[in-house]
């Protein structure tokens, strides 16, 4: 029996029409679909294809067994979430050893900071897995701000806020251009960190970029709490004609 595939699909920062024809065509055609969810949750990801699925489709919701609820540094984060990746691996290997194609949904590129690298690392050269990417979260955000991120010899930084505060302040001291990711529940100690770069004027917050509620606002006058889906932005000033 030939051996199915497992695409990876980016479906970009968060509608439908800024997903790929090629991301929308396995969406449509597929009779398996898998994507990472809280427990108790519909997953933003089976949110973006609400009414594109096949009306056959068998899906399977992969529940992250710890989230917050346990420090990242705790040696029980790491054995609790490789269990669970090992898991949803095991019944994404076993349908393509039945010859079944299977898509897995990711947020945004499924390369980029996404939860799929990790089924891919398990499955590649077991089955056969593929790639179809998408546009990122931090670009959806910079469009959603109607500024370029980078000029002429620009660097770009990109940082995940759950990054040690002093880590944070250095490297927003020492770039031209910066996108802060994965903020939630770190926005106050990002706050401090953009302050003692000196760069508070220069920062704005872009919230559920390319989403209905869309919303960019100045860093300074931002809310106290940041939603999941919040990026942090700096643009760069460089060279130009």
């Amino acid at each position: 029996m030939t051996t199915g595939t497992i695409h990876g699909v980016g479906l970009g920062p968060g509608a439908q029409d800024l997903m790929s024809v090629r991301a929308d065509r396995l969406v449509r055609g597929a009779r398996h679909i898998a994507f990472f969810r809280k427990a108790g949750r519909a997953g933003h990801a089976r949110r973006i294809v609400d009414g594109m699925l096949h009306p056959d489709a068998t899906e399977f919701a992969m529940e992250y067994p710890v989230t917050t609820e346990i420090p990242v540094d705790d040696p029980r984060y790491n054995e609790r979430l490789g269990a669970f990746y090992a898991d949803c691996a095991h019944h994404l290997r076993a349908l393509a050893h039945r010859g079944e194609d299977v898509v897995v949904l990711c947020e945004g590129d499924p390369f980029f900071y996404g939860s799929f690298m990790h089924l891919h690392s398990r499955l590649s050269g077991d089955v056969r897995v593929a790639v179809v990417p998408g546009i990122t979260g931090m670009s959806g955000a910079w469009t959603a701000s109607g500024s370029p991120i980078t000029w002429g010899d620009d660097v770009l930084t990109v940082l995940t806020a759950t990054l040690p505060e002093r880590d944070l302040a250095r490297r927003i001291a020492d770039t031209d251009a910066l996108v802060v990711m994965k903020i939630g529940r770190h926005l106050p100690k990002l706050r401090r960190a953009v302050a003692a770069a000196g760069r508070v004027a220069d920062a704005w917050l872009i919230e559920h970029a390319a989403m209905p509620q869309q919303r960019v606002t100045r860093l300074a006058e931002a809310d106290a709490v940041a939603p999941y889906f919040a990026i942090l932005l700096i643009y760069g000033q460089g060279r130009r004609p």
